[in-house]
């Protein structure tokens, strides 16, 4: 027997539709590539997503259709979103830190139609779009007063492309299952793959990430995604921001931590995400200078493992609540968070942290196991590890025109994560595993040399390598950056990790370096360390 309820599909133009209905006069605020900040509300961008969608039917796109962006994260992107999925199309956001080799692959990978690029990166789309045939216009965001000399003879000024179309567009009805969205994967190693999203993939996320225990979302708040637009959908974020109805602060292109203290502080943003290099530099700002955020309450730290001495300086220096994330592309891409269960409330101050620098809990709708190198499942109690997978109605079963077919197996998607599980299902990231350490025939894992050598007064950051040892197979390299005014002594830092672990994991050397390798999600690109590195031999 079925159940007698409307059959109404989910869709993401509701999002924003509901918003403009019932939080007309909340702000999204955007800092312009142009310079001045942008204020307007979310019935003004329900408006001009409908002349966007009015707009894209006049280019000829049709349902299903790719549409490119290459942008930072502001009002005229959130446009092109809600406007592109709305209708049918799918929205294709691109990594600008590609090199236009590769970028240039995605154009060609996704078939895209159109491209919607920032004035920031036209000279990497004026390389890479000659060499997309199926590509048919390069739409710059911006207005006629800015719009740039290019060489691009197919480019559109985005305000007189919206100048030209009504505000009346009706949002169509179609299966929730359609896709809304692509991203794709940062293509660290071979190709990046394609994780095309549902419109109701997105919803439930959207759902899922707003609950209090996750990002705690609702139109009290006031929100400001550090992660940008084009890296896994900004986490979501600008879609369940929408949907519960809180102002958006959008930071565009800059991210330095003078200029994010300004707009967290200026617009009294309550919550923010980002990846840990970029609290870094917002904390030594406020260090340097003696600010504050009196706004901020807590913020979500995801990309890579946030050190356990930033998410105590966090709270214990400036009162800000530090939630250590977890997700994946992959998964729309939340797939964890961590919040203290009630009664872990009152263990000592000094407990605390170990259990918050674990990646956290899944929401409901995401499953977990761990799986040893047998194939067997691994119990859940906090030491058995293995490779984590992970399954539920926003994690991808396939990757688009399905390549990398090897990481879907029996309805789980094996993340490629050496993780532990614990009674109470806190899950915890050993490692990646491709930066495990063998040595002697034992694992040790980077991510935990890493995190306490962070915690030396003297490191700002901190990465391992595996570096070959004729008797050990690897042994780890350690290599750092001096925090402010700070040098690091090689002794001192070893000495500092020998009271800490195994001495068997204590790293061979230390190499001080001025700074890391980043990639386009932020994270420290381990493979450039290791090929710089390749031909390192211990003393």
């Amino acid at each position: 027997m079925l159940g007698l309820m409307m059959d109404m599909p989910l869709l993401v133009s509701s999002l924003l539709r509901h918003a403009a209905a019932n939080h007309a006069e909340v702000e999204i605020v955007s800092r312009t590539v142009e310079g001045p900040v942008h204020r307007y509300t979310y019935a003004d961008a329900h408006r001009r997503a409908q002349r966007m969608a009015n707009a894209l039917t006049a280019l000829g796109v049709q349902p299903g259709d790719r549409i490119g962006t290459i942008a930072w994260n502001g009002y005229r992107h959130y446009e092109v979103w809600f406007g592109t999925s709305g209708m049918g199309a799918v929205c294709h956001t691109m990594n600008p830190r590609l090199h236009p080799d590769q970028i240039a692959y995605l154009l060609n990978h996704a078939e895209d139609r159109y491209v919607f690029v920032d004035l920031t990166f036209l000279p990497l789309i004026e390389q890479a779009a000659p060499r997309a045939p199926a590509l048919q216009g390069v739409v710059v965001m911006t207005d006629r007063a800015h719009m740039p000399d290019t060489t691009l003879a197919n480019a559109i000024c985005y305000e007189e492309l919206l100048d030209g179309q009504g505000d009346a567009f009706e949002w169509p009805v179609f299966d929730e299952n359609t896709a809304s969205s692509l991203c794709y994967t940062s293509g660290t190693t071979g190709h990046p793959k394609g994780v095309l999203y549902s419109h109701r993939a997105t919803l439930l996320h959207s759902y899922a990430i707003a609950m209090p225990s996750m990002m705690c979302l609702s139109d009290r708040e006031s929100v400001l995604p550090v992660v940008p637009m084009f890296h896994a959908n900004a986490w979501g974020i600008p879609y369940a921001a929408t949907m519960t109805g809180a102002k958006q602060v959008m930071p565009g292109p800059l991210l330095d931590g003078k200029s994010l203290w300004e707009m967290l502080d200026g617009e009294k943003v309550t919550f923010s995400a980002g990846v840990p290099t970029i609290w870094h530099g917002l904390l030594a700002y406020m260090r340097e200078n003696g600010k504050r955020l009196d706004s901020m309450q807590r913020m979500v730290i995801g990309g890579s493992a946030a050190p356990r001495s930033m998410i105590e300086a966090l709270d214990r220096e400036f009162g800000i609540e530090a939630r250590h994330g977890w997700g994946m592309t992959e998964m729309s891409p939340v797939g964890a968070i961590n919040t203290l269960k009630p009664w872990m409330l009152d263990l000592p101050e000094a407990e605390q942290p170990d259990i918050l620098a674990k990646q956290g809990r899944p929401p409901f709708g995401v499953e977990m196991m761990i799986e040893g190198d047998d194939g067997t499942p691994q119990p859940h109690d906090g030491v058995a590890q293995g490779e984590l997978k992970v399954r539920g109605p926003w994690v991808c079963r396939a990757y688009f025109k399905n390549e990398g077919a090897e990481a879907h197996r029996d309805g789980w998607f094996g993340t490629g994560d050496v993780a532990t599980v614990d009674a109470d299902g806190y899950m915890q990231i050993v490692d990646r595993k491709k930066d495990m350490i063998k040595s002697g025939g034992e694992w040790i894992s980077s991510i935990d040399l890493e995190d306490l050598a962070m915690r030396h007064p003297d490191i700002a950051q901190a990465a391992v390598i595996g570096i070959a040892h004729p008797k050990w197979d690897e042994r780890p390299l350690l290599l750092v950056t001096a925090a402010p005014g700070r040098n690091p002594q090689r002794n001192e830092v070893l000495q500092f990790l020998e009271s800490k672990v195994a001495k068997w994991w204590v790293p061979d050397e230390m190499i001080v370096v001025d700074s890391f390798p980043i990639g386009g999600t932020g994270k420290i690109l381990k493979t450039d360390l290791r090929e710089t590195y390749r031909d390192f031999r211990f003393p």
